[in-house]
């Protein structure tokens, strides 16, 4: 069973592109979340390459990069017992406005346990850490077409 700890969704004037480009640099995530460390990828941004990533007071936790497309890209962190997804979509509207949503889901049968550790602060922590990762892409000269 997967439950989810929480979705928000922000509205930029950065093209998806810039998104992607400040996922892709995993070295700077801490800058703009503020619950990471630091991250480090095994290869290249892009499906099925690995990592490691240190939350703020916690362990390192390994992940992967199940999904990346022009549209998409999800994570997902593997904790002792379950799996935490952090699925990640962009679209533009036919204003030109673009559309960042980021949803949180945890699944596994030790689930119910990290819901009670991280539960509640991925989900206050989610439109926070989207509303720095807007302030990044923006600052960034690439603005939608």
């Amino acid at each position: 069973m997967t439950t989810t700890l929480g979705t928000a969704r922000i509205s930029s004037t950065a093209a998806p592109t810039a998104f992607f480009a400040r996922w892709a640099d995993t070295a700077t995530w801490p800058e703009w979340n503020a619950d990471t460390a630091w991250v480090r990828l095994d290869g290249p941004f892009a499906q099925g390459t690995t990592g490691m990533l240190k939350p703020k007071g916690g362990p390192k936790t390994k992940f992967v990069i199940t999904a990346l497309t022009e549209r998409e890209f999800t994570d997902v962190s593997l904790l002792p017992g379950a799996k935490l997804t952090f699925h990640h979509e962009v679209d533009v509207d036919e204003a030109g406005a673009t559309h960042v949503q980021v949803t949180v889901d945890l699944a596994g049968p030790m689930a119910w346990l990290w819901r009670r550790i991280l539960g509640k602060d991925i989900a206050a922590g989610l439109p926070r850490d989207l509303a720095g990762l807007k302030a990044a892409a923006e600052a960034n000269v690439e603005v939608a077409a």
